[in-house]
């Protein structure tokens, strides 16, 4: 295998040059450079990464741990990361931790010495975990991970006023009996889309037996379960609003399956606004998150930290939501049919 020793030899030039020149360090001339760069060529000579980081103490790698790498969600999430820290030159390493704090903590252990700086999604986090098991130096940022008063910044979604809004919009069409399909136990974004919705419901005069919550995880899966249920309600909620997009599909399989049209019969109202939201049918309400720009925004506030003397500023940015009104949500039945009689 060719080394840099071959390179500095067939170059002419010293060890310590051709190191320079692959690492971008220092001051070498142009000809000399030139050489060096027609050696390893000539040579097809490769640079050792792992020897490289020894000497630079930098990787060039962002670390990515998030709760999982399926769906439409995570894949914008990744690729706003991948947009900011591509175009700066660095490459990512990604990993998934579904469990508790074991987990988690196995996971940021397996990061330490490969990754310049740390991008946290999960529940299960916090700071006693991150500082027990990552180094101090290297900058971590948060997603939606419910840590506060750390020295870490965290960058959320504002949940709770998508769901108010959610809310207002379908008791602003004449509904009343609004179920909600919450998200995964323990998440952080489910407990305050919950929190959003209750609160709107509740300045709205609905009494919570006109809300009924279901139990959901986020999954396609839990909102067909929910739609099976919904069917078998009596009397049946006018509208759902489900805690994410995905859950949101699920529920309309199942309606669609049980004969309920969507939104003439029951509106449906997810969360996130993925992608597919506007191509399903009919098309999906959703509130919106800028998924792609809140990971290149984690991406390239770490970016400037790893390139400058000041460490990452340890405060709270919330991306704010709007509502997306689309097919799947509209009047409630009682109100289309008082205007047909008309």
């Amino acid at each position: 295998m060719t080394t840099i020793r071959d390179v500095a030899r067939k170059a002419g030039v010293s060890v310590a040059t051709v190191s320079r020149v692959m690492n971008g360090s220092g001051p070498v001339s142009a000809s000399a450079a030139r050489r060096i760069h027609d050696a390893a060529s000539a040579l097809r000579y490769v640079p050792h990464v792992g020897a490289r980081s020894l000497i630079t103490a930098k990787t060039n790698t962002l670390g990515v741990l998030l709760p999982d790498l399926y769906g439409e969600f995570f894949s914008e999430l990744i690729r706003g990361i991948q947009l900011a820290a591509q175009g700066q030159g660095y490459h990512l390493l990604f990993a998934s931790a579904h469990g508790g704090k074991t987990e988690i903590r196995s996971a940021i252990r397996a990061m330490r010495g490969r990754v310049d700086g740390l991008i946290i999604m999960s529940p299960h986090v916090d700071g006693e975990t991150l500082v027990e098991n990552f180094p101090t130096s290297v900058p971590v940022a948060l997603l939606s991970c419910g840590v506060r008063g750390t020295r870490y910044p965290v960058i959320d979604i504002d949940n709770a006023s998508g769901a108010r809004e959610v809310v207002r919009y379908l008791v602003g069409l004449g509904h009343r009996r609004i179920a909600h399909i919450t998200g995964a136990v323990g998440n952080v974004d489910a407990a305050e889309r919950l929190k959003g919705f209750r609160a709107a419901m509740k300045a709205a005069g609905c009494p919570r037996a006109d809300g009924p919550e279901i139990d959901g995880d986020f999954t396609e899966a839990a909102g067909y379960r929910a739609g099976e249920l919904l069917l078998r309600l009596s009397p049946r909620p006018t509208a759902v609003f489900a805690a994410n997009d995905a859950m949101a599909l699920g529920v309309m399989g199942a309606l669609r399956e049980g004969r309920l049209r969507v939104p003439e019969d029951i509106s449906v109202i997810g969360f996130d606004d993925i992608p597919v939201a506007r191509y399903v049918h009919p098309t999906l309400t959703s509130v919106h998150v800028p998924i792609a720009e809140m990971g290149e925004r984690a991406a390239t506030r770490m970016i400037r930290a790893l390139a400058g003397p000041e460490p990452m500023e340890a405060r709270v940015e919330r991306i704010p939501t709007r509502l997306v009104v689309r097919g799947s949500s509209g009047p409630p039945p009682t109100s289309l049919h008082r205007r047909r009689s008309t």
